[in-house]
């Protein structure tokens, strides 16, 4: 049975502990280092990010198990996120909210403080475990190789971009940075960013980024096949059209 983090009323706060206003997020898992934009539309999120605006601007970003999940009690969360920061917060026409958050370090949910109209919740900062120079220097390495081979097949990716990535010597921010660019499934982006280690973290990122060699590479195998058939059988029909009396 899992055991979920308790939640508080304000009285029984620690003023002492990193308290944040909680954004639930649906589809996305935002990494450490990563900056990304963000449509709120929903009450309780709106009001999280007004009152990150009118603090320091911290937010602590957590996906949701389900995205389908309207309205997300603390069971609907996953307790590790991201510590973040709103840059600029956008309040459109129909009463949506458009967000520029930049993740800046990993955390997790110990306890939910239940508000009238928003989700607070008290973190506990992820310590990253020491790293093997001579691992970490080669999995970084391997890492980069496969992230290049990539790029070689998906023009989307800029040489700037991989230039830019390829002079990151941080373990733990050139996974994450890597890691935000690839449109993993949602449960592997999570499992990056619970695993705290970067060395684990480099291993699992090498074993997705070759999958999606895999499946780039067969899909456009795919695509020539299926182009050059349709071109077989336009030049068929052609001929077949000049030979009929």
């Amino acid at each position: 049975m899992v055991n979920l983090p308790k939640i508080f009323q304000d009285d029984e706060i620690d003023s002492s502990k990193l308290i944040l206003p909680l954004l639930p997020l649906r589809d996305i898992v935002v990494f450490p280092f990563m900056v990304a934009p963000l449509f709120v539309g929903r009450t309780k999120s709106v009001n999280a990010l007004s009152d990150a605006m009118n603090k320091d601007k911290s937010v602590f970003l957590a996906t949701q198990k389900k995205a389908g999940v309207d309205d997300p009690s603390e069971k609907d969360i996953s307790s590790t996120g991201t510590i973040g920061k709103v840059l600029q917060l956008l309040r459109l026409p129909d009463g949506t909210v458009k967000a520029l958050v930049e993740g800046k370090s990993r955390g997790h949910i110990t306890r939910f403080i239940q508000k009238e109209d928003f989700f607070q919740v008290q973190i506990e900062p992820v310590v990253e475990p020491e790293v093997n120079t001579a691992e970490g220097f080669a999995l970084s390495r391997t890492v980069l190789e496969s992230f290049e081979k990539y790029a070689s097949l998906n023009k989307n990716i800029s040489k700037d971009l991989v230039n830019n990535i390829s002079a990151i010597s941080d373990l733990s921010k050139l996974a994450d940075t890597i890691a935000a660019h690839f449109s993993f499934q949602i449960e592997d982006k999570q499992r990056l960013l619970e695993t705290s280690s970067p060395t684990k973290r480099l291993s699992l990122l090498l074993k997705l980024v070759k999958m999606e060699i895999e499946i780039f590479s067969m899909d456009r195998r795919i695509k020539s096949r299926v182009k050059e058939q349709m071109e077989k059988t336009q030049s068929n029909i052609i001929l077949t059209n000049r030979c009929a009396p």
